[in-house]
C-alpha cells in the first residue's frame, strides 16, 4: 500500500531511516516523529554525532578495531598480553568478548568472513596483516573466535592454513555457542567459557 506523506521533508527523512538495517517503514516513521518532538538542540546533537563519527572515526593500524586514534585503547594498554591475538569478525564481537572480562590479550578484526555467495573473498578481509602479526615473533597464540556458521568455519580453515607456516599455536573457541549462532548474541557466561576453554584447531 502506497503511503501518503503530508510533507516531502517527512517522506525523505523516513526513507533515509528505512535504509538502516533492521528498520522498516513503520519503525522509521516512529523514529522520525520522535525526533520531531525533540527540541532543536537535541536533534542537532544527534545529527552532529553521526556526522562527526563518519568524518573522524579511525581504524587501529594494528588490529583494525574502530578507534579515536591511530592505535586503539586495547592495543595501547600495556596490561594486555601481546602474546595472545583473538580473531573476530567485527567490532561487535570485540565488545561482546570484552564484556565477559575473561580475556586479556589483543584482537584482530577481520572486517567480515569469507562468503562467496556475498562476493566476499580472502582479499576483502584483513588477513595479510594478521599473518604479518603472527610472523613478527611476539604472538604465540592466535584464537579463532568467529561465529560457528558455514562462513565462519570456512574462514577458520583458511586462516589456519595461512597461519601454520608461522609456527604460532592456533586455537578455536569451545563450541559452547550453538551452531549458526552469531557470536555477538551469545550470553556473557557462555562466551566467556568458550574463550577460556578454547581448544587447538584441527583441520
Amino acid at each position: 500500500m502506497l503511503q501518503h506523506y503530508p510533507s516531502a521533508l517527512l517522506e525523505r527523512a523516513v526513507d533515509e531511516f528505512a535504509k538502516l538495517p533492521g528498520i522498516g517503514a513503520k519503525t522509521a516513521m516512529r523514529l522520525v516523529l520522535h525526533l520531531l518532538r525533540q527540541d532543536n538542540e537535541a536533534v542537532e546533537a544527534f545529527a552532529g554525532s553521526i556526522v562527526r563519527l563518519k568524518k573522524n572515526v579511525r581504524f587501529c593500524h594494528i588490529c583494525h578495531n574502530i578507534s579515536d586514534s591511530d592505535t586503539c585503547e586495547i592495543c595501547s594498554d600495556r596490561r594486555r598480553d601481546p602474546r595472545l591475538v583473538c580473531v573476530v569478525e567485527d567490532i561487535r564481537d570485540v565488545m561482546a568478548i570484552e564484556n565477559t572480562q575473561q580475556y586479556r590479550g589483543l584482537y584482530h578484526v577481520l572486517g567480515g568472513v569469507i562468503s562467496p555467495m556475498d562476493g566476499i573473498g580472502p582479499s576483502d578481509l584483513k588477513i595479510e596483516s594478521l599473518v604479518e602479526r603472527a610472523e613478527n615473533g611476539t604472538v604465540e597464540e592466535v584464537i579463532l573466535a568467529l561465529s560457528p556458521t558455514v562462513e565462519g568455519d570456512t574462514t577458520n580453515f583458511y586462516l589456519y592454513r595461512k597461519l601454520v607456516p608461522s609456527g604460532v599455536k592456533v586455537t578455536v573457541i569451545a563450541r559452547g555457542i550453538a551452531q549458526n549462532d552469531e557470536l555477538q548474541y551469545a550470553d556473557e557466561v557462555t562466551l566467556g567459557r568458550s574463550i577460556v576453554n578454547r581448544t587447538p584447531f584441527t583441520a
